[in-house]
């Protein structure tokens, strides 16, 4: 939809792999929609993962015992923040809409970006204490997962050996995302790439594609247990 900000925080370290064609599949789409898009290509631009002291450039509250969840709090509000998490967190700001697009690891997200979500979505930018799940800080933007998987779609089942993709949802869509108060899209799951077909393949990516022509018209989820969990 013309005039609307879209940013992929993108973790891939291949440009030619299947995240990649995903990834530039939303971009290609996206744009011709009058979007304007913004990558943060997280391997590409070597982010740091790491939440360190070297995140605040003032002096720390509290030099004596070091917390990085207050420290971060504190340098937020004084607006000393390194430049590398500043810079993201405009992006976020600016977005109307977020896709975290990425490999699943270990039913999770890769390393780089659990960093890039543990030191952009800090306390004061995106949340507060009150201020989280409806109240958060992000309410009004939309946040979408799009995600490969090595398993295949059988063994991501109530049966299956993975069990229900839902419930490695839970963390990152309820306990991150909504939690700074996105309203959070169904995700994108591509199940086993590497182990299908070209055509299969090819297939994917055109219903990715075929989905984002109509995501401004979508509903979000509703971000409670039973979605996940069931009743």
């Amino acid at each position: 939809m013309a005039g609307k900000k879209v940013l992929i925080v993108y973790a891939h370290q291949e440009p030619r792999s299947f995240n990649g064609s995903l990834k530039k599949v939303a971009v290609d789409e996206l744009s011709e929609q009058g979007c304007t898009v913004t990558v943060s290509d997280l391997y590409a631009m070597d982010f740091e993962p790491r939440a360190t002291r070297k995140d605040m450039t003032g002096a720390l509250s509290n030099p004596e015992f070091f917390s990085y969840g207050v420290e971060a709090y504190e340098a937020y509000k004084k607006r000393s923040l390194t430049s590398d998490i500043v810079n993201e967190q405009k992006k976020v700001q600016e977005a109307d809409l977020v896709i975290f697009q990425f490999p699943l690891y270990w039913f999770s997200v890769p390393a780089i970006l659990k960093g890039w979500m543990d030191r952009v979505l800090c306390q004061g930018f995106a949340f507060d204490i009150p201020g989280f799940y409806d109240s958060g800080f992000l309410q009004g933007k939309l946040a979408l997962l799009s995600v490969t998987t090595g398993g295949t779609a059988e063994m991501y089942t109530k049966t299956g050996v993975s069990g229900d993709f839902r419930y490695f949802l839970w963390p990152l869509q309820h306990g991150a995302l909504h939690f700074c108060g996105f309203k959070v899209l169904a995700p994108q799951i591509s199940f086993a790439p590497e182990f299908v077909s070209e055509e299969e393949r090819k297939g994917m990516l055109a219903s990715w594609s075929q989905r984002l022509k109509t995501i401004w018209k979508e509903e979000p989820i509703p971000c409670t247990p039973p979605w996940y969990f069931g009743q």
